[in-house]
């Protein structure tokens, strides 16, 4: 059975039927050609599929598509601006804050919220915020300080 949604992604307004099973990753990936979401676990507990909903986090390996109806939803595409790169971002690439890149969106989106949340986080609240986003490569060293330092780019 499918179902009409009506959302922004990224600030475009988004109109389509989808079945009502079709999870938002895979709206995202499959349907709007949005590949930056990763999935890592399918569980909701890796966070390599963090988006934004209305500005907070959400795992969209775990909210079906129809959960986001009305809502604005940002993935790490979305993130940059008029072809220029978020401070986040900018910092992840300055910092050496990603290895493989299959966790990096969904840190990043993560840093973001942070970040909108707290300007100036201290490593324990950075640590607090992100353990919910895992990382196979880099140790989180190089994360926590990528976070720390965007701020530099603002």
């Amino acid at each position: 059975m499918d179902k009409k949604i009506r959302l922004h992604v990224n600030g475009k307004k988004i109109e389509k039927e989808v079945p009502t099973h079709r999870l938002l990753i895979d709206f995202l990936r499959y349907d709007l050609g949005l590949t930056g979401t990763k999935e890592g676990c399918s569980v909701g507990v890796c966070g390599a599929c963090t988006v934004l909903m209305d500005g907070k986090m959400i795992s969209s390996c775990l909210a079906p598509a129809v959960f986001v109806d009305g809502h604005k939803i940002t993935t790490v595409e979305g993130l940059a601006k008029n072809g220029e790169l978020h401070p986040v971002q900018k910092s992840f690439i300055q910092y050496g804050g990603f290895q493989c890149g299959i966790c990096t969106p969904g840190q990043v989106v993560a840093a973001k919220a942070l970040l909108d949340e707290v300007r100036k986080p201290t490593e324990e609240q950075i640590k607090e915020w992100m353990m919910g986003n895992l990382c196979r490569c880099t140790g989180y060293y190089k994360i926590i300080e990528s976070i720390q330092k965007a701020h530099q780019f603002k």
